[in-house]
């Protein structure tokens, strides 16, 4: 395996895209619209950190369990917590836990985005041993 790349469906692409930009500084590296202007696929890169995404059909919104955490998302490390946890509300964001310090030395928070993904993010760095 040479990489992990998280894709999502977005209710509102264009709105979820400007969203994860402003709280956490995605740039859209590729971008495929419709005849009529809808967000089909785009790609979206912060840092080493790259997703894809596109706006949901109809019945994709109807069968989606859209409004609640479910315990699942994305993990981002980030140097300010507290600063992209008050873009991510300000932005238009859910709190499913605010900024906390851990008991292992690490900061995090988690927040729904405007689709209601899950997005947690701290200063833990995973994939490294402990110690």
């Amino acid at each position: 395996m040479s990489g992990l790349v998280g894709y999502f469906v977005f209710r509102d692409g264009d709105a979820s895209v400007a969203y994860l930009a402003s709280v956490f500084g995605f740039e859209t590296v590729v971008e495929q619209r419709g005849d009529a202007g809808e967000l089909w696929h785009v790609e979206l890169r912060a840092g080493d950190a790259v997703i894809m995404g596109g706006t949901a059909t109809g019945e994709q919104v109807a069968d989606e369990p859209w409004g609640r955490p479910g315990g699942h998302g994305l993990y981002l490390v980030v140097e300010d917590v507290d600063a992209t946890y008050e873009r991510a509300i300000a932005g238009g964001g859910r709190s499913v836990f605010g900024p906390e310090d851990t008991e292992w030395g690490t900061r995090r928070a988690r927040i729904l985005d405007l689709d209601r993904y899950e997005w947690s993010f701290g200063t833990y760095q995973p994939g490294r041993a402990w110690g």
